[in-house]
């Protein structure tokens, strides 16, 4: 069941050891908000940038994995992907007012994980684990509007390019990328890459896809008009996600098991900073909408990097709950009352 206290709204809105770091425990000259998913503790920490304060601590479903902003910063929406027993909901969390406003029940849409906002929209688009889908939901109302088949088992993360025409999932236990049409509902293709891919991200633009495999210690690129497939690094222990820079030039890659950060020019594949993260097990990472800034959780530390891309140096340490994985930013700050129902 689900439990609404109104509407969301639409509007766009080199090397350092991280062992012994001190830092303060904000990000000076940065203002905004950060939604951190700890999976250890089934709950998100909603921290201020600027001040290094944790606003909130708010609880979600069994082992919530991702979260995913609406395009007015205002509402995150995490996937409570489960423990033993499959997760089946999503936890949607109104920013400014540090609350907690519904939870969405998937129904037979077991092991949800990978999410993203459609943009310019109220609907969610999230993968189901356990079916080989991708579900739509819409925030708004709470349902279950669709289901998109990804023709392939283990379709765990998601990545959406900027027109959001096409989907794109890694499918981990059959070693394939899915594309999806939105226009169709269908799948288009399905194109093999090394060995149990997760790690996912489209560029901006829309032209190439990035997929770390796991087993291989790879990250591949698809090229999005043609289909090929081309091994772009090497020697990851495991490349557990890749995010990109707004303008497309840049690629960030955490290697969980070697614990660090490799910041990758997109063009050339040369890799332009490897940022030592030993003692941290880094997971998830994002980067600010400006580009200037990427957030780095640490998952055995209960902590969130602030790294500046331009020089690869850390601005910053904020704390987390225990085991952070996902981020999200907002630019919004301060607290305000939840939506009303309409």
């Amino acid at each position: 069941m689900h439990r609404w206290h109104g509407r969301i709204g639409l509007a766009v809105a080199a090397a350092v050891g991280i062992a012994g770091l001190e830092l303060q425990a904000q990000v000076p000259g940065l203002e905004g908000t950060l939604v951190v998913v700890n999976k250890g503790g089934a709950n998100v920490s909603v921290v201020d940038v600027g001040s290094g304060v944790v606003l909130a601590t708010l609880p979600t479903g069994d082992g919530p994995h991702e979260v995913a902003l609406s395009p007015d910063g205002t509402t995150a929406v995490i996937t409570d992907y489960g423990g033993r027993t499959p997760g089946r909901s999503l936890t949607v969390v109104h920013v400014p007012s540090l609350s907690v406003i519904g939870t969405i029940d998937l129904g037979a849409y077991e092991r949800p994980h990978g999410i993203a906002f459609l943009p310019d929209s109220g609907r969610v688009l999230v993968t189901s684990e356990s079916t080989g889908s991708v579900v739509v939901v819409d925030v708004n109302s709470g349902r279950v509007t669709g289901a998109l088949p990804t023709s392939q088992r283990g379709s765990h993360m998601l990545a959406l390019p900027g027109p959001a025409a096409r989907v794109w999932t890694s499918n981990i236990r059959d070693g394939t990328v899915s594309e999806i049409d939105m226009a169709s509902g269908t799948t288009s293709r399905i194109i093999p890459v090394a060995e149990q891919p997760e790690a996912i991200g489209v560029t901006p633009d829309g032209a190439e896809v990035w997929v770390g495999s796991n087993a291989a210690g790879t990250v591949s690129v698809v090229d999005a008009m043609d289909g090929s497939v081309a091994t772009a690094l090497e020697g990851f222990r495991w490349p557990y996600r890749v995010a990109f820079t707004p303008d497309g030039t840049r690629a960030l890659i955490p290697d969980l098991r070697a614990e660090e950060l490799r910041i990758v020019d997109r063009a050339t594949r040369a890799e332009l900073h490897r940022i030592d993260l030993s003692g941290g097990a880094p997971q998830g990472v994002i980067v600010t909408p400006d580009g200037t800034t990427a957030f780095q959780s640490l998952s055995a530390r209960g902590e969130v990097l602030a790294i500046d891309l331009e020089s690869g140096e850390i601005r910053g340490v904020l704390k987390a709950g225990r085991g952070p994985d996902a981020l999200a930013f907002t630019a919004i700050v301060g607290q305000s009352a939840p939506p009303t129902e309409e």
